[in-house]
């Protein structure tokens, strides 16, 4: 059942990769659910394409399916995420493919939830259907890793992001920060925004920065804005930030509970929802997002909540973009605080590390280890 480069042809992995394609016209569209695409191939011909649009819309396979129509007959299916088994908003893509009459299907990667995955696969074989399944798995995967992560450790995946120079700041000694990469990178941060539901910020960058956290028009036409998150236990934050204009986007503060009610009661009067905590931490607000069905959280905070992001296990990936620049300062802000590791030994060391120019720029982006993150009995 499980395909190799040796039995996957150059033309299953064309045609995986234009799963791939079509399920990346949802990005940042889709959660709860993955993104997925779908591919028909009669006689060497593509005769149906589809993907996932959005939760409650059909799923990948039905799109294809139906552009297929009686083509389907006899085709091979490929598509990114193992077609599901149950009934949920949708019925089961796996009966429909089956119903359908197709003689084969290529699946990108098994459904990730240990409880379901291999169901849809075994009704398909139990039909007669052909199955191969691991065709670019790697590039399916990563596709939908905040899916999977959710799926499996009941959390969204958090991103760490920062901008930095080469000597490790943030900003000057007196809080500048304007601009510290140029407007290539800045424009992959905006692509990374849209590709999440939600961007979470503290007070200091309310305070300093007051950013917008929206996606620029020139990312994608009609790009998904997030749902932009703040953090604040004493709600000390500026009547007038940006972020309190939710007519483009969402804005969410968590706070401490009883914290300036009249502030509060301002809040909601301008849309913004206000949601107070016993304790206003990472986990906590993490674990309210992923009631609110995020797959991806961009944490874009000061060093001070990243280091307690990453200390409280909410962080599985950073991303960092690098400017060749020096300020120097012995001051100047970093972008984790203390993180009570005293000996460059005991210092996180990252998995699965790449780094790629950005304009004149570099991002070097790479994964925490499971043990910094991992939650008891997850």
């Amino acid at each position: 059942m499980t395909a190799s480069p040796t039995t996957a042809s150059a033309f299953d992995r064309a045609m995986m990769q234009r799963c791939l394609t079509l399920a990346r016209r949802a990005l940042g569209r889709t959660a709860p659910n993955p993104m997925v695409g779908a591919v028909i191939v009669n006689g060497g011909e593509v005769v149906g394409e589809g993907f996932h649009p959005k939760a409650g819309e059909p799923h990948a396979e039905v799109f294809a399916l139906r552009q297929a129509g009686d083509r389907a007959r006899g085709a091979t299916a490929y598509v990114s995420l193992e077609p599901c088994n149950h009934f949920g908003r949708t019925p089961p893509c796996s009966q429909a493919l089956v119903k359908a009459g197709v003689a084969k299907v290529v699946v990108g990667v098994v459904d990730p939830n240990p409880k379901v995955g291999g169901g849809g696969i075994k009704t398909l074989q139990d039909a007669g259907v052909e199955v191969v399944v691991g065709v670019e798995e790697a590039d399916c995967r990563a596709l939908n890793e905040g899916f999977i992560h959710r799926i499996l450790y009941k959390r969204p995946i958090g991103l760490l992001k920062y901008a930095m120079t080469l000597d490790g700041k943030i900003a000057s000694t007196t809080g500048h920060s304007t601009w510290v990469t140029g407007e290539p990178a800045r424009a992959r941060v905006h692509h990374l925004r849209y590709a999440c539901d939600a961007v979470v910020v503290g007070s200091n960058t309310v305070r300093h920065d007051n950013p917008r956290l929206t996606c620029h028009a020139d990312t994608e036409e009609n790009a998904p804005n997030p749902l932009r998150v703040v953090l604040s236990r004493s709600l000390d934050l500026p009547d007038t930030a940006r972020l309190w204009d939710t007519a483009t986007a969402p804005t969410l503060v968590v706070t401490q509970t009883g914290v300036r009610p009249e502030f509060q009661a301002s809040l909601r009067d301008r849309g913004v929802e206000v949601v107070e905590c016993a304790a206003v931490e990472p986990g906590a607000v993490m674990d309210l997002l992923y009631d609110r069905g995020a797959l991806s959280v961009l944490w874009e905070c000061g060093g001070a909540l990243a280091a307690r992001a990453i200390a409280s296990g909410v962080i599985q990936k950073t991303i960092a973009f690098i400017a060749p620049k020096i300020i120097g300062g012995a001051i100047a802000p970093t972008p984790v605080a203390d993180l009570g590791l005293d000996r460059m030994d005991a210092a996180i060391e990252l998995e699965r590390v790449r780094g790629y120019p950005v304009g004149g720029d570099w991002a070097i982006e790479g994964y925490l280890p499971e043990r910094c993150w991992r939650r008891r009995g997850a």
